[in-house]
């Protein structure tokens, strides 16, 4: 099947505690229906220092369900996520708001 929400995608939160916020996919995990997005869903992890990193409390990104997250169309608002196959076979990604194809 194909995803809907890929990393790299620019995606809004629909609900939570971070609504309205934007932010790049960095990681998809499509087993457990879930993203991780730069900048959303933060919280504080207590880390024990290693010789790679410092220790202290650090702010990482926590994963947040596919289902509240939409992609951003051109106009900067959220769309949904429709396929279409082209003349030549292959499949893409079109935004359902304006029905333009989706980079990626």
């Amino acid at each position: 099947m194909a995803a809907k929400i890929r990393k790299g995608d620019k995606v809004i939160v629909l609900s939570g505690r971070d609504k309205g916020r934007t932010g790049e996919v960095f990681e998809v995990r499509p087993t457990e229906g879930r993203a991780l997005v730069r900048g959303v869903n933060l919280v504080k992890r207590h880390q024990k220092q290693t010789q790679a990193q410092e220790g202290g409390i650090i702010s990482k990104e926590s994963p947040i369900h596919l289902s509240k997250v939409a992609i951003v169309g051109k106009d900067g608002k959220p769309t949904r996520v429709g396929f279409k196959i082209q003349a030549d076979g292959t499949k893409v990604r079109v935004a359902k708001r304006s029905g333009a194809e989706i980079d990626g």
